[in-house]
């Protein structure tokens, strides 16, 4: 398809902290190419219309009437609002707020499914189970971040697919030994309900800092999840360390109970935590965590494991949801 029939449009990933955009180009249902991201902190824009025109004025020749957008919140109300923004988002004004005649909107898990689905090979890094990935079938996508996403992708035989997100972040938390017992005790002084996104997210490992603190009769580390985050990857703390290397144990049994739910033949896992952790993930108990199902470990061994690397899932999954829908 020659490159005067793609079709341009501006790609957008809302999130509670920041708000990315980048143009785009799509065709034959597909991605052709997405461009570097604009970013811009909400809490320094009154909201979406006003970061669409600050996007277009460093676009002399002016923006594309279609747009694909990914927030991060479930897209069925009348108003979007985030936890973390002033930000609110009516879906029937985007049209007009914008400008467009043609857009998508979609929960930003969601677009990662999309992501997942129209990424190349090259994207991808295996984790665990069998190197090859079926070629239709149901796969589990599951991502760490602020909290814990969960979709369904499910591939047809003829080559369509379709993307199911869920709220399964928020399933109850099972511990699976002693120390996990202990753990889930310790959180509970604080949350009656414990589900599996609080001990498998990024402010996750406050409370498993703590709780190790409590076991071991060792000195809670100090700072936010962040400062925990990183002291952890470089090391330079034994109790961040241990709560880390829990985390990916809680992520591999969590994938793999999604995976049973799901009754899944591949799994991938994203988020910009995923990501981060993907040495640790490979060298901790993940994998082992993953087929730890009883009489279903068989099962479970049979299933790759992959963690998506593409830079900016968000965005190239927004696009591929246009693509899909008009393209």
């Amino acid at each position: 398809m020659s490159e005067s029939s793609n079709k341009k449009i501006v790609t957008i990933d809302v999130g509670g902290t920041n708000a990315r955009f980048a143009m785009a180009e799509v065709a034959g249902g597909k991605v052709v190419s997405v461009g570097e991201p604009t970013t811009f902190a909400t809490g320094s824009v009154a909201g979406l219309a006003a970061a669409w025109e600050r996007f277009a004025d460093a676009h002399s020749e002016g923006l594309p009437r279609a747009a694909a957008i990914a927030v991060a919140g479930p897209v069925t109300a009348d108003e979007i609002r985030f936890t973390n923004s002033h930000w609110v988002i009516r879906p029937r004004e985007i049209a007009g707020e914008l400008g467009v005649d043609q857009h998508v909107l979609i929960n930003d898990f969601e677009a990662v499914g999309h992501a997942v689905a129209a990424a190349g090979d090259e994207h991808f890094v295996h984790l665990s189970g069998p190197d090859v990935v079926p070629a239709h079938g149901t796969t589990t996508i599951t991502g760490p971040g602020t909290g814990l996403g969960v979709a369904a992708l499910v591939r047809r035989e003829d080559g369509s697919y379709r993307v199911q997100p869920t709220e399964g972040g928020h399933i109850g938390f099972a511990p699976e030994d002693r120390v996990e017992e202990q753990i889930l005790a310790h959180v509970r002084d604080s949350l009656p309900r414990v589900s599996v996104e609080r001990m498998c997210s990024g402010p996750a490992i406050l409370y498993l800092a703590e709780a190790f603190a409590r076991i071991e009769g060792l000195p809670m580390p100090s700072g936010d999840d962040r400062e925990l985050w990183l002291s952890a990857l470089t090391g330079t703390d034994p109790v961040a360390v241990m709560a880390m290397e829990r985390f990916c144990m809680i992520l591999g049994a969590a994938a793999g109970d999604l995976a049973l739910a799901h009754g899944a033949n591949s799994v991938v896992i994203a988020g910009g935590l995923g990501l981060r952790l993907k040495d640790q993930i490979a060298a901790s108990g993940f994998s082992e965590r993953f087929v730890y199902k009883g009489r279903f470990r068989a099962l479970m061994e049979a299933i790759p494991v992959r963690l998506i690397t593409h830079p900016q899932p968000g965005l190239f999954g927004a696009a591929a949801a246009f693509a899909q829908a008009y393209a």
